[in-house]
């Protein structure tokens, strides 16, 4: 066994161990010393040292959002640089304040809008604050005043500027329903602005601050992106044009509401679109203009709203309405392009059409007599439409009405589109059929009607509507283009031909006398729609035409709900007058000249002189009607039955008479309402969209 010795804790080794712990005692005074010593003579320097390690975001650049622009080039939407006015008040009031008084000084004299109370209120409630907006959207020459002064005073401090964007609209009313507005956060309303919003809106930009090794501030900048500007297919003058007419014809007349669509039938192209509630695109919330003061203050606040949407609201895309005799080219063709009828078909109307033991009526009751198809066409013969309609069925109607786009949306690039209303093939009666081959029973927008039309006169090509050409990047260069989007085949050549030349004669013989352009070879066809409910006695008025007959270049659809201030609103003169009085304005600027009209044009087959087959007029000769017609007193000259006229004091002189001409249709809506399905309201919203 081995003994061990046990090591004793000496004296001498417990003084060592009490030198040491002296020691550190010591190096740990001293070093604490030396940090506060730092920490109050260099401590900022060695502060920025430990900066330099990290970043900063300094501010953000935000970006501009791209502009909208018509075909020619014209602004219609831009966002302005201004600049927010902000005070730094602990910089401000730094070094015991001696650059309070400066600052403010400079601030009150600059700005009409500070007061000495209201920022020295700021340094005693907010000491330490370092962003306080004063003032927004200064514009550059206004931030100018205050920047030179402080760039001559150095006591000026802890002011500056920040950059903002803000929407303008350099036309304030023009084209409304088609531009739209933006809300905070560039968030866009309506319009281009909201179906295109990712596209005009841009990526912010950011600032940052980075200490190099020398405590130098150094800055890196990462550049706001900006958005891509919108080309659009508008016509900045020819809107202007349109708009202007409404305004005339309301101050003269008045209307519900009045809807016009300018479009190029080649490629689907809006040339201008606009409704007679055009709104202020810089005040948006604006009602003054559109209720009284009174009528405003009684509103609640979920009135207000309706009211601002109803004013939003795109008439020509968003609301649905029975279209009347403007869809009766539709009705025709279908039935030619599957050979139940054929264009040289001749008809017999005796004012009216017995479907199910119910008489319903023509725009003559007294009859039109023989009529070749083109002739039914001119003279808007409802006979004779329930006459092609019935030889071709409700499945063929179905099947044309749904290929020509109505009853489903045309996507136009524009929100709030509504698809209107078809009657189900199940759910179609005899009735229901024969009502529907003069447009009643169904519903449709007008942009569904204008694009069917173009593609009835353009040889049978059906092209999406769209309201943008192309976006382009804020450098200028061409992002995406939108040429024409063939969606289908419609009808023949030959069936368009014939529909071109029907409209033609038309206008030059028909009912649609009115609608025509001095020096200009015009198409097109009224309507005259009764709305719902029947007993109301309410109409819609239309026309539909295009310029010029045998070669369209251009389409044009007026609809005017509830003419006010006439005599009788059945009366579609009310809205081929008022599409003549357009044309002939825009045209000139849409480069669409005067053609030599003094040779007959042919545009496909020939038809007689209206009235030539009619079995039931003479020359020089008044019609008298059946007993129980009222208003409607039909005079008959040179064989073409015109109507008293009840819209305008405009006259035409013929044959050394005064005579006021309007279309042969009035009334022709006239049936027992007892048999039409019940749409509701004429305004479908029914699948619409915001």
């Amino acid at each position: 066994m081995i003994d061990k010795k046990l090591k004793k804790f000496t004296s001498k080794m417990q003084g060592k161990l009490l030198l040491v712990f002296c020691i550190m005692i010591i190096a740990m005074g001293g070093l604490i010393g030396r940090i506060v010593y730092i920490n109050q003579t260099d401590g900022e320097r060695y502060a920025k040292r430990v900066l330099s390690q990290q970043t900063y975001t300094s501010t953000v650049l935000p970006y501009q959002r791209g502009s909208i622009i018509d075909r020619k080039g014209t602004v219609l939407a831009t966002s302005q640089k201004v600049y927010n006015l902000v005070l730094d008040v602990k910089l401000m009031g730094a070094e015991d304040g001696k650059y309070i008084q400066p600052t403010v000084a400079a601030l009150t004299e600059s700005y009409e809008e500070l007061t000495s109370d209201m920022i020295l209120e700021l340094v005693e409630t907010k000491p330490d604050s370092q962003y306080n907006v004063l003032i927004k959207k200064l514009s550059y020459d206004e931030m100018m005043i205050l920047k030179n002064k402080a760039a001559e005073d150095s006591k000026i401090k802890g002011v500056w500027f920040e950059e903002d964007y803000v929407r303008t609209y350099p036309y304030n009313d023009l084209a409304s329903h088609l531009i739209g507005f933006t809300s905070s956060g560039n968030v866009g309303n309506w319009g281009i602005e909201q179906y295109y919003n990712e596209e005009l809106n841009g990526t912010n930009g950011r600032e940052y601050g980075y200490m190099d090794a020398e405590l130098n501030l150094e800055r890196t900048v990462k550049p706001a992106v900006n958005g891509n500007t919108i080309v659009s297919t508008i016509d900045a003058n020819v809107q202007g044009i349109v708009q202007n007419h409404i305004k005339v014809f309301n101050e003269e007349f008045g209307s519900k509401n009045i809807g016009v669509i300018v479009m190029d039938p080649n490629n689907g192209e809006i040339i201008a679109m606009a409704s007679n509630r055009e709104y202020d695109l810089n005040n948006p919330m604006d009602l003054t203009s559109f209720y009284t003061e009174n009528e405003i203050k009684e509103m609640s606040d979920e009135d207000k709203l309706e009211a601002l949407n109803q004013l939003w609201r795109n008439f020509a895309i968003s609301d649905a309405y029975e279209p009347g005799s403007t869809f009766k080219p539709v009705t025709i063709s279908s039935a030619l392009e599957e050979a139940v009828i054929t264009e040289n078909d001749t008809y017999y109307c005796d004012g009216y059409e017995e479907v199910n033991g119910t008489k319903i009526r023509c725009s003559k009751r007294t009859g039109h007599g023989e009529l070749t198809l083109t002739q039914a066409l001119e003279l808007s013969c409802n006979d004779v439409l329930m006459q092609v309609v019935a030889k071709e069925g409700k499945g063929i109607f179905l099947n044309y009405q749904n290929n020509l786009g109505f009853g489903v949306k045309t996507g136009i690039d524009l929100p709030g589109e509504a698809s209107g209303i078809l009657v189900a093939e199940k759910n179609i009666s005899p009735i229901d059929l024969a009502i529907s081959s003069f447009g009643q029973t169904f519903t449709s927008t007008m942009i569904q009607m204008a694009s069917a039309y173009s593609s009835l006169i353009n040889g049978g090509n059906y092209y999406e509507p769209h309201v943008v050409k192309q976006i382009e990047n804020d450098q200028g260069l061409v992002v995406e283009s939108f040429d024409e989007t063939l969606v289908r085949k419609t009808v023949s050549k030959e069936t368009s031909e014939f529909i071109r030349n029907a409209m033609y004669l038309t206008v030059k013989e028909g009912t649609a006398k009115a609608a025509s352009v001095p020096g200009y070879t015009i198409g097109g066809k009224t309507g005259t729609a009764q709305k719902l409910p029947r007993d109301a006695g309410t109409y819609l008025v239309s026309f539909i035409g295009n310029v010029p007959a045998d070669n369209p270049e251009i389409v044009i659809y007026v609809v005017i709900d509830e003419p006010q201030n006439v005599v009788k609103q059945a009366d579609s003169s009310i809205a081929t007058k008022f599409a003549s009085r357009i044309l002939k304005d825009i045209l000139p600027f849409l480069e669409i000249y005067p053609s030599d009209t003094s040779e007959e044009i042919t545009i496909g087959s020939e038809s007689p002189a209206v009235g030539e087959a009619n079995a039931n007029t003479s020359n020089g000769t008044n019609q008298t009607s059946e007993t129980n017609q009222t208003s409607e007193t039909n005079e008959v000259n040179n064989g073409n039955e015109v109507q008293k006229e009840t819209s305008s004091p405009e006259t035409e002189t013929e044959n050394g008479e005064a005579t006021q001409e309007t279309d042969a249709e009035n009334g022709e809506d006239e049936f027992n309402p007892d048999f039409i399905p019940s749409l509701g309201d004429n305004s479908t919203e029914e699948d619409s969209e915001n």
